[in-house]
């Protein structure tokens, strides 16, 4: 589709993407994940409501418009989710390797002003609990493993579930905005900040548009000539 006619369409965000696909393609997978050996699947509609429902819970939280909120994960459903749930509330995904030392992490964090953070397991909840003192903006830690952490103080660590818990149960006190939040993305808004791997100094940030990553996605399918029948192993 020209980049005029998907404007015009309102199709110029990734969430909006996302809402397309879901309503175009509510039944045909959207995502698979092997647990314990036994594929997971989810279809469009199923991950447009895990996504809505973990944007909610991010505005019970007090995600603002502008905020930025690190992804510390490997490759899985969840941090997907956790970047579109973030861009639809007009927030910023700052995605960071799991395996990063927790110094590297604090500069990130500390760099970009990060006031919230999806992460993956204790591993990492516990990497960034070690160098909390160095994060002055920080607030909200969310998880998704919950092996080992029942014990943990809970004042500002949540699970994942949980936070889409109280989204679904806050849905109709946070569902215009979340709607209004969501209408106002458009080609230029940022989608996402990257930072440089650092081996010629300090990580850099980096950020894109929704124009640079739709646009480079648009391209990449082109090249390799997927269709939307195809099925692409991230």
């Amino acid at each position: 589709m020209p980049q005029s006619s998907q404007a015009a369409e309102g199709l110029g965000s990734i969430p909006a993407l996302l809402q397309r696909n879901a309503g175009q393609f509510a039944e045909r997978p959207a995502y698979r994940e092997k647990e314990f050996g036994i594929w997971q699947c989810w279809t469009w509609a199923e991950a447009e409501k895990e996504i809505e429902a973990f944007a909610l819970g991010l505005l019970n939280l007090g995600v603002n418009e502008g905020d930025f909120v690190a992804i510390i994960g490997r490759n899985r459903p969840h941090f997907y989710w956790s970047m579109v749930a973030a861009q639809s509330v007009g927030a910023i995904p700052v995605p960071l390797y799991q395996d990063a030392a927790a110094e590297e992490m604090a500069y990130v964090l500390e760099h970009c002003g990060a006031r919230f953070a999806v992460v993956e397991d204790q591993e990492q909840v516990d990497k960034v609990i070690d160098v909390q003192d160095q994060l002055h903006q920080f607030e909200h830690m969310i998880y998704v493993d919950q092996r080992g952490l029942r014990k943990y103080d809970h004042h500002k660590l949540h699970t994942f579930t949980g936070v889409q818990d109280q989204g679904r149960a806050a849905y109709w006190e946070f569902i215009e905005d979340l709607k209004a939040r969501r209408e106002k993305l458009d080609y230029d808004s940022v989608c996402v900040m990257l930072y440089t791997s650092g081996t010629t100094g300090k990580p850099k940030g980096v950020v894109l548009s929704n124009r640079n990553i739709i646009e480079a996605s648009r391209s990449s399918a082109e090249f390799d000539k997927l269709s939307r029948d195809e099925e692409v192993l991230a």
